[in-house]
């Protein structure tokens, strides 16, 4: 049988092609990844967000922006949608000098009932994606930053926000989440499924970054009949999210018994 080139890992540096820092300014080292653009454009209309370096696609432009706040300076960047994007962007800003990474994001529910909105911190990701198995050999989990998820955890309880813990989904097909691999999935205790977070798992463990994400529910995929929850308005939820990610990143590497 022939092997699938996705079990083809080789784990040598450099690649023929590698991420090269440019002219930017020195950017911070920490830096959350909001996947939420409507939240980036009223940070930039509230004169939050300050653009400090601009990479380019066969999509178009894609702003880094410098946040500063009275714990610290943050850099900002939307990864684009799915795995590929998202490992692409990320490992320009790691070549831009980042290390400390906080991603705050959307994801399918695979848990029955869990309210629209409720707080998911995912400690690793089924690798159902093709990205994250050119940065890690098959066998091997895809897992967050242990020192993220304990800065994240501890900037939920100390702001009192209920959330769950545990494993999430990451396909690069939303439209062939079929019946039968939401009921695998459940069953290896999933509770979430989105598009990037195996890849950014496996980028981070790469290049020897730090990386956790915070993940909010929106649509209901754990039963037979897809249920839309009209997501994309919980504003108040992607806002507030944001920002508790850019306190949990600006943590990492620090003690949090005091949180």
């Amino acid at each position: 049988m022939k092997t699938c080139p996705l079990f083809e890992f080789d784990p040598a540096l450099p690649a023929v092609i590698e991420p090269r820092r440019n002219s930017a300014p020195e950017v911070p080292q920490n830096s959350v990844i909001c996947f939420f653009q409507d939240v980036i454009d009223d940070l930039c209309r509230r004169g939050l967000l300050t653009q400090i370096a601009l990479k380019r696609t066969e999509i178009g432009e894609h702003p880094i922006y410098e946040m500063k706040s009275e714990f610290g300076r943050l850099a900002v960047f939307h990864p684009g949608v799915g795995a590929p994007l998202s490992a692409l962007l990320l490992e320009q800003v790691i070549a831009l000098g980042c290390t400390r990474f906080v991603a705050c994001g959307g994801a399918g529910s695979l848990l029955a009932n869990y309210r629209p909105g409720g707080i998911v911190v995912p400690t690793s990701a089924v690798r159902d994606e093709g990205t994250s198995y050119h940065y890690l050999p098959f066998r091997k989990r895809a897992l967050a930053s242990r020192q993220c998820v304990g800065a994240i955890e501890a900037v939920l309880q100390r702001h009192g926000v209920a959330y769950k813990l545990g494993k999430t989904w990451t396909t690069d097909a939303l439209y062939r989440e079929t019946p039968a691999k939401v009921a695998r999935r459940r069953s290896q205790r999933c509770l979430t499924v989105e598009m990037e977070a195996a890849a950014l798992f496996a980028v981070a463990a790469f290049r020897k970054v730090q990386l956790g994400q915070i993940l909010y529910t929106g649509d209901d995929v754990s039963g037979a009949t897809w249920r839309h929850n009209s997501w994309r308005g919980m504003k108040s939820v992607r806002e507030r999210l944001f920002f508790l990610a850019a306190e949990a990143c600006l943590m990492v590497g620090k003690d949090h018994g005091d949180c």
